[in-house]
């Protein structure tokens, strides 16, 4: 078995936050796969409201082989194929050194579905696709209540 050189993928998650030590070692506060979007009313639409969601993207890549400067992009994929990016540049230093990308979002959602984030090295290099399940729950409330 052929194994390649790098770099590695360590993880890609979403989570509510991130907290980074003096150290640089990082803790993930509440994984997030799923965001369930919550109507209460009397009179709810029938489909999900337009709104924007906050979160926040880990992505931990082990350097192996490779060194130098290289960019990382999040292509997100909304369920209506509309694509955004989210693009930086990050460095590698070789070996078992980590590049840490802790990227916050606001993401304009129109309607629930599944979302898939593409993670990229350089232009053509696709690492990983992280998956986001947006559910619309209207909660029918009584006009007395």
């Amino acid at each position: 078995m052929k194994v390649k050189p790098g770099p590695h993928l360590g993880m890609a998650t979403f989570c509510e936050r991130v907290l980074q030590e003096k150290d640089g070692v990082l803790t993930i506060v509440r994984v997030i796969d799923r965001i369930i979007v919550a109507v209460r009313g009397t009179e709810l639409p029938r489909d999900m409201p337009a709104g924007q969601i906050s979160l926040t993207l880990a992505i931990i890549l082990r350097s192996g082989d490779a060194k130098g400067r290289h960019s990382l992009r999040v292509r997100p994929e909304l369920p209506s194929t509309e694509h955004l990016a989210h693009e930086m540049p990050v460095l590698f230093e070789g070996e078992d050194r980590a590049v840490n990308a802790v990227i916050q979002m606001n993401l304009p959602i129109t309607q629930e579905g599944l979302y898939w984030f593409d993670v990229f090295l350089d232009e053509d290099q696709c690492l990983t696709r992280v998956p986001l399940r947006i559910v619309y729950q209207p909660i029918q409330m009584s006009a007395t209540t």
